[in-house]
């Protein structure tokens, strides 16, 4: 039985979660459709375009994010620190970049005078505004109803064309997170839609593969600070360079008809995660199979537990087999 959202996020224990959807039946989101002979290959980029816009408007920053035929993964982390400090006038101009508002609300922004009653109106709907711009259902549900109407216009219908609702687990610690990214970056090398990561079109691991060659990292997506975090307050912390390397050589022991071997730069991020390379290369290709609920180490999901009123933890063998050396 579904799980209300409010009973699987819990933002006092991590911030960090996975979120995957899926399309009705033998729809596709993108690629091409064998039932029909049509290529819907385009659709892609919608969905690439509206996680990136997304991402400046919510206070939630992207992690990793793959666009599949007939479904997509995004792992995403919520920043309340940054709503919350952001001032009143300022939620509502986050706000107004992807939502309509309110009359009131857009008077608000333009500074014109407001009565008691419309002040009292517009710190409502402040407070309602604040809280959704960090909530993954709001992302989610904006993410997916645009590219909705769109993929119904052009295939001249109507209904359904997600599933009812996204799938979305919580990642309780670094060796979660960053299994989590990997696996969603190894998305289209798995199912071979692309041969090596740097030519996995519509995927966050492209993306900072020819950011690095630059020199720089996207701004659209959150940047690896390393452990010295570089100056930046929110970031992953691990160094970029390590992190496309360790999935690049994941990425050849994947492939059947490529040889590879964990690089010694690999093996060290390994090393600090005190993850065998075994267990390792097992969660990066099965982690949605191994993993349905919460992940992370035992106290880690003891307490995520114990803080949901949840009495038992679902998925505590297979994180203590897995993630553990």
């Amino acid at each position: 039985m579904a799980r209300p959202r409010q009973t699987i996020v819990s933002l006092d224990d991590t911030p960090y979660y996975h979120c995957c959807s899926r399309v009705v039946r033998k729809a596709f989101l993108c690629g091409f459709d064998h039932s029909t002979g049509e290529n819907f290959e385009h659709r892609r980029k919608w969905v690439d375009s509206r996680i990136l816009e997304l991402a400046t408007i919510f206070a939630i920053d992207i992690c990793a994010y793959a666009v599949m035929s007939n479904h997509l993964h995004v792992v995403l982390k919520v920043d309340a620190d940054k709503a919350k400090q952001w001032s009143d006038k300022e939620v509502l101009i986050q706000w107004h970049k992807g939502f309509k508002g309110t009359l009131l609300t857009h008077k608000f922004v333009k500074s014109e005078d407001l009565n008691e009653f419309e002040l009292m109106t517009v710190n409502d709907s402040i407070t309602q505004y604040r809280q959704r711009l960090i909530d993954i259902s709001w992302f989610m549900r904006s993410l997916s109803e645009p590219i909705a109407r769109m993929a119904n216009k052009e295939d001249k219908c109507t209904g359904r064309f997600w599933e009812g609702r996204f799938k979305s687990q919580a990642l309780l610690d670094e060796v979660a997170v960053l299994a989590c990214m990997a696996y969603v970056d190894l998305n289209p090398i798995r199912a071979q839609m692309a041969t090596t990561p740097e030519s996995s079109d519509y995927t966050s691991i492209q993306r900072r593969i020819n950011s690095a060659i630059k020199g720089e990292q996207p701004t659209a997506l959150l940047p690896f600070v390393g452990n010295e975090r570089l100056n930046i307050p929110n970031g992953l912390m691990f160094s970029v360079k390590d992190y496309i390397v360790l999935v690049e050589d994941t990425g050849r022991i994947i492939r059947q008809d490529k040889r590879g071997a964990i690089s010694s730069s690999s093996q060290d991020i390994l090393n600090r995660l005190n993850i065998p390379a075994e267990n390792w290369l097992k969660i990066t290709t099965e982690f949605g199979a191994l993993f349905k609920g919460a992940v992370g180490a035992l106290p880690a999901l003891t307490d995520y537990c114990e803080h949901l009123d949840r009495k038992r933890r679902q998925g505590a063998s297979n994180c203590q087999r897995w993630l553990c050396a």
